[in-house]
């Protein structure tokens, strides 16, 4: 008997969880919720705690390219140094005295440029907090952890850069650089050509993610939402009036308004209502509960898909009810919802309204969410806000007469208004300042490498002087010259292109996942990408190579470089 009770217990329990129709509790650290919580209605904007990471990613990115500069040109200049370490080592330089003196110059190097970073942060914090809308400070409290952890980075980063040049120049053997037989030239430099491509495919990662966030963002800015956000102004507060039906209709007679709803409830407002309702006696459902008045749908643009929307002219409309499309579909009414009932409230107080009308989808959150469904009702209880669609080319004139309007009924009432389609972009502001961030990263980093790459170019051009020079004495010209300069060059940028493609894809395309309505990576995106860095490292490049074809060969013939 009991083992019967039980199984039915748990029959009951699992198709009680199957419906889901409950809540789940569950604790969050107060310390998590600006970065790691999702949840509406929130007690501030949340931010996203993955952008933290990608931007301190983005940073460490930088980072290595400068590092892999230093890298390079130091190992690039190593002629223009084997001579003194082979002079140092005949004079009784040991190797580790070598290798302490090349880190020693990188760590010195690295300490003046922490020192101009940190003038330029300072200089530059006022636009850094203007852009990402921060309040950030260089203060006592922060300079307790800076200097530790700034000294550790140049530290790490002096170590880095420099490692390898030291033990590449300590490495030569005096013999072979007193007899000018040590290798030189960007020819035969494995490393040196890895770290181009690692350089590279950085910057290719940088600008691919880059124009997948601005192609996002703009999407984001174009789409269809299902109502009109523009030219609505919002007055905020009118519940705090004393008449806030006589505000609205005095509004409504100034020239240049075409309408006005009062309601609490909009599209771009993070104030949500859920509630049970039951469809046509099935199980209860969590739905997006709204009480608007009748000039609601039409005031925000929405379009109706079957019926009617609410009017004053049907007092029977008190117990109407309107319902999204999908609350039709998840329903089960499909495109026979008119006139089917729907039950909402405690067995003790049930209220029954008879739906009128189906209104065509539109997004009342985020667009990382997909439109979930949501039933509409007449009442006039909840009034927090009156929005007014205006039609007008002289908005400073309309808002005065609007703002006398609400001191006249309400004159010691403080008056507050935004606009639609500003609160709209609130709600993606977060991944506009990404974007715009990330454009900045993004060309720091094609900079840096770009000058590395003009360094490497130089030396290379300059190593293979003599060769120039006889080349042009035989009648090479100056388009076959820098041809040969730039080729090695190119085909490391190719190749760095063919890395990053994949991995900007892979990582774009889960940051899309974030939003339910969304534009898939275009091709034209990666090519242009790809195309973009290709032009530039060939600028960078043939720029050097034409001023070394261009030179005059009897002068480097004769200097016997």
């Amino acid at each position: 008997m009991q083992n019967g009770l039980k199984s039915s217990r748990t029959m009951n329990y699992s198709k009680f969880v199957a419906g889901g129709n409950y809540f789940k509790l569950s604790l969050m650290q107060v310390t998590d919720v600006h970065l790691k919580s999702n949840r509406v209605m929130e007690l501030g904007a949340n931010a996203n705690g993955q952008y933290v990471y990608i931007f301190t990613a983005a940073a460490i990115f930088i980072l290595l390219l400068a590092c892999i500069n230093f890298m390079n040109l130091s190992t690039a200049r190593s002629a223009n140094r084997a001579r003194e370490v082979g002079v140092r080592k005949v004079l009784g330089s040991s190797r580790s005295h070598l290798i302490f003196q090349f880190l020693a110059e990188s760590l010195i190097v690295t300490f003046v440029a922490a020192i101009i970073a940190v003038l330029s942060a300072w200089a530059l914090l006022p636009l850094f907090n203007h852009l990402s809308n921060k309040q950030l400070a260089i203060n006592a409290q922060t300079i307790t952890w800076l200097l530790p952890a700034l000294l550790s980075i140049v530290i790490i980063v002096g170590l880095l850069a420099g490692s390898y040049p030291a033990f590449f120049l300590s490495a030569f053997q005096p013999i072979n650089v007193l007899n000018g037989k040590v290798s030189t030239g960007f020819k035969g430099g494995a490393f040196r050509s890895t770290l181009v491509v690692f350089q590279f495919s950085i910057s290719i990662f940088l600008v691919i993610d880059t124009l997948v966030i601005y192609n996002q963002l703009n999407y984001i800015q174009n789409k269809d939402l299902g109502f009109n956000r523009n030219q609505v102004l919002i007055l905020n507060n009118v519940n705090t009036l004393e008449h806030p039906e006589l505000l609205k209709q005095e509004i409504k007679k100034l020239p240049g308004v075409v309408n006005a709803t009062l309601t609490s409830f909009l599209p771009t407002a993070n104030n949500k209502v859920l509630n049970y309702v039951s469809p046509g006696g099935k199980e209860g459902q969590s739905t997006q509960f709204w009480k608007i008045d009748e000039d609601y749908i039409n005031t925000m643009g929405m379009q109706m898909k079957t019926g009617r929307g609410f009017s004053g002219e049907f007092r029977t409309d008190s117990t109407a009810m309107v319902i999204n499309e999908t609350a039709a579909n998840v329903f089960g009414y499909g495109n026979d919802a008119i006139g089917k009932t729907i039950t909402t409230g405690t067995a003790t107080n049930l209220k029954k309204y008879r739906v009128i009308g189906v209104v065509k989808d539109f997004n009342f959150s985020s667009l990382r969410d997909n439109v979930t469904p949501l039933v509409m009702t007449l009442d006039n209880d909840w009034l927090a806000r009156l929005s007014i669609r205006v039609n007008t080319h002289n908005l400073p004139s309309l808002m005065t007469r609007i703002e006398k309007t609400w001191k006249t009924i309400g004159p010691n009432e403080h008056f507050d208004y935004s606009f639609m389609d500003t609160d709209f972009d609130a709600l993606y502001r977060t991944e506009q300042r990404m974007g715009q961030l990330f454009i900045l990263f993004t060309g720091l980093a094609i900079a840096i490498a770009c000058l590395g790459l003009l360094g490497l170019a130089a030396y290379a051009a300059e190593q293979r002087n003599r060769e120039i020079g006889i080349r042009k004495v035989l009648g090479a010209s100056i388009t076959a010259i820098v041809t040969m300069l730039s080729k090695d060059f190119v085909k490391l940028v190719i190749i760095s292109f063919a890395i990053a493609a994949p991995l900007a894809w892979l990582t774009m395309n889960k940051w899309l996942q974030g939003f339910a309505y969304r534009q898939n990576i275009q091709w034209w995106v990666v090519i242009l990408a790809g195309s973009g860095a290709v032009f530039i490292a060939l600028a960078t490049i043939s720029l050097q190579s034409f001023r070394a074809a261009a030179a005059n060969p009897v002068k480097s013939l004769r200097s016997g470089d």
